[in-house]
Order: structure tokens, then C-alpha cells, then sequence
């Protein structure tokens, strides 16, 4: 491979892991959490304190599923992001959860989910496991979903199959890092036909990009970790926050990589959105590379009851890199949405802006 091929070879791979909200960390984890181990090590980590997993999906894929917070209190749902898993909202659930019941699973084939034996890692089905969940942890309560990238469009994917659970069930949906079609362009402007090969799919792209992926993740990690933090956060984002995010997606699968790479390349749930009836939060960091605030816009204006909040200081990974900004907001969201008033419920937090 000449020097230039390869160079275009890396700004493809990099540019659509970046669009797709993969968190370049696919690029850099080996390298980078090899030669530098979050801070606290993995125990600071560690899944929800209840485990009240597996939970079994309609096709018999086994879910991990964890829980904080008093039994009896108000639900919250939480659906994670891209090759993440449910630690990624360790700073809700900590903080959340002296008023509600707060719920996250880790979606099929990431994190301590199984991988469906068909292969199955579309966002319609990771749509239906959000059903499943809330059947299960809370057949007869009201909730509010709150969804992170992939994690927010899987909640798209759930209000086109099951629109009949938004209003009685699901009382509000806030929805982080998301954007409803169009996931490259939105991002990237117009690397979709760059990734796009001339004969061929998206799934073919997405099986080069995992293949690029691991062959850099064989060289040198300081260019790609500097890719991470460029495309995925906010210059002031906590060195053990974004070591945790290289580290989920280094070890995520590569069905993730390949079939859930060009599933959400291809995605469009536009037409969905007129069924999410209830309230909904767009949340998005205001140095966000991946979902710009500029989609942000766009999907709260399409949203019957659509509200926007952007988190000052934050990239894609908002709820780990402003949780104290970002926190208030979906308290206060979810005890209005749930007719409990818009009052924070708490003091607020030490070191909180």
C-alpha cells in the first residue's frame, strides 16, 4: 500500500467511526489503555449495584441488566451509546438515584449482554429489548427513557414499533448525542460518499473499517488517542472518563463493529418521530463532533413536545463529561414529565457548577 493510500485509508476509517458515534476509541484503545489505566482502576467501573439481569429477549438473547435506587421510586430506563456499555452512566445513577429507580441494561453484544446467535444487532431489536426491560423491571409503572446515541435511536426504533407505549407507559423520553437519519452526513458533511465503496453496501464499508481499526490499532496510540479526544470530547474531559470509553470500545465485538457499524450509518427513524408524544429532552454537548448541536436542533423542533438543552463544556459523551450541568436537567425533566414538579428534589451536588 503506497503512503498515500494508506493515508486515505486512515481518514476513511477515522471518519466514520467519528460519524457514526463510535467513539474513535476503536482506533485507540489497545494502545492507549495498555500504557495508561483509568484512573481508580476498574472497580471505580463497576455495573449498578443490583443486578436483576439476565433478562431474556424475544429471541432468547440474554441481557445484563443492573439497578440503583429505592424500589418503589420512579423509574428511569437508561440506554447506553455505541460499543459502550451500562457503565457509561455510573454518574447518573449515583447521583439519580436518591429519587428514582434508575434501570440500564447493556445492549445485545455489548458490555455482559450476549451476542445473539443470528447476529442480530439492528436498532429495531435493541428497540424491542427496551420493551422487554420495562416489562420486565416495571410492568405496571410509568418510566422515562433516556438514551444515549445508538441508545437514543434505539428508543426511535421503539416508538415506530411500539407507539401505543408512549403516553400510558413511557411518560418521557430524553434523548443525548442523537440524531434521527442521516447519522454521516449530519456529522461529517459528505463522508458518506467517501465511505461509501462505488459497488457495494454499507456493511461492506463498515467490515473495512473494523478492518482498518485493527490494523491501527497495531501502531503507534499517540495519534489515534489524540483522535479520540478530538472527535469524541471535550478538551477538558477527565483522563480516567475518556481511558474508560477507549477501554469499552477497544474490547467491543467486531459484529459491532461491522453489522452495527453500517446498521447505524444507514439508519432513518424521522418517520417515528411524530409517535414520541410525550415530552421530549434533546440533550447535546455544545462541542459535540459527532451529533452537532445543529442536529440537536433540527430533531427537538421535530418532536411533538421537543425541548432542547445543550451542555456547556461537553462533547459526545455528555452525561460522563458535565454530569453536574447535565444531572439537574433530567432531574428536573423527569419529575416534571412524571407530574412530581420541576423542583431538583435535592441539594445540589459538591463541585457542581
Amino acid at each position: 500500500m503506497t503512503k498515500r493510500m494508506a493515508t486515505t485509508s486512515t481518514r476513511v476509517a477515522v471518519g466514520a467511526v467519528a460519524a457514526a458515534g463510535a467513539v474513535a476509541a476503536g482506533l485507540a484503545g489497545q494502545a492507549l489503555w495498555r500504557r495508561r489505566r483509568p484512573t481508580g482502576g476498574e472497580a471505580t467501573w463497576a455495573p449498578p449495584p443490583e443486578d436483576i439481569g439476565p433478562i431474556e429477549a424475544f429471541d432468547g438473547t440474554k441481557l445484563a441488566v443492573g439497578a440503583a435506587g429505592p424500589m418503589d421510586a420512579p423509574l428511569l430506563l437508561f440506554s447506553h451509546g455505541f460499543s459502550l456499555d451500562m457503565t457509561t452512566w455510573r454518574e447518573q445513577w449515583t447521583d439519580l438515584g436518591d429519587e428514582f429507580r434508575c434501570v440500564a441494561l447493556d445492549h445485545r453484544a455489548h458490555g455482559r449482554s450476549e451476542i445473539p446467535s443470528t447476529g442480530d444487532v439492528t436498532l429495531r431489536s435493541m428497540g424491542r429489548d427496551l420493551a422487554t426491560v420495562l416489562d420486565a423491571v416495571a410492568p405496571d409503572r410509568r418510566a422515562v427513557l433516556i438514551g444515549h446515541s445508538m441508545g437514543a435511536m434505539a428508543i426511535l426504533a421503539l416508538a415506530e414499533q411500539r407507539p401505543d407505549l408512549f403516553g400510558e407507559r413511557i411518560v418521557g423520553v430524553a434523548l443525548l448525542g442523537a440524531s434521527a437519519s442521516n447519522l454521516l452526513r449530519g456529522a461529517m458533511g459528505g463522508v458518506t460518499d467517501l465511505l461509501r465503496p462505488r459497488l457495494g453496501s454499507l456493511a461492506t464499508a463498515a467490515r473495512r473499517v473494523d478492518r482498518l481499526r485493527k490494523a491501527i490499532l497495531a501502531g503507534p496510540g499517540d495519534v489515534s488517542a489524540i483522535v479520540a479526544r478530538v472527535t469524541q470530547f471535550a478538551p477538558e474531559a477527565p483522563d480516567d472518563v475518556v481511558n474508560h470509553v477507549l477501554h469499552l470500545a477497544e474490547r467491543a465485538s467486531s459484529v459491532v463493529w461491522t453489522d452495527g457499524l453500517s446498521e447505524l450509518m444507514g439508519m432513518d427513524f424521522r418517520h417515528a418521530l411524530p409517535r414520541i408524544t410525550v415530552p421530549a429532552l434533546v440533550g447535546v454537548g455544545d462541542q459535540d463532533r459527532v451529533t452537532p448541536p445543529a442536529v440537536a436542533v433540527q430533531l427537538a423542533a421535530a418532536l411533538p413536545e421537543g425541548r432542547l438543552f445543550i451542555v456547556e463544556g461537553a462533547g459526545h459523551i455528555a452525561m460522563l463529561e458535565r454530569p453536574e450541568r447535565l444531572n439537574p436537567e433530567l432531574r428536573s425533566f423527569a419529575r416534571e414529565a412524571m407530574g412530581l414538579g420541576k423542583g431538583s428534589g435535592r441539594k445540589r451536588r459538591k463541585g457542581a457548577a
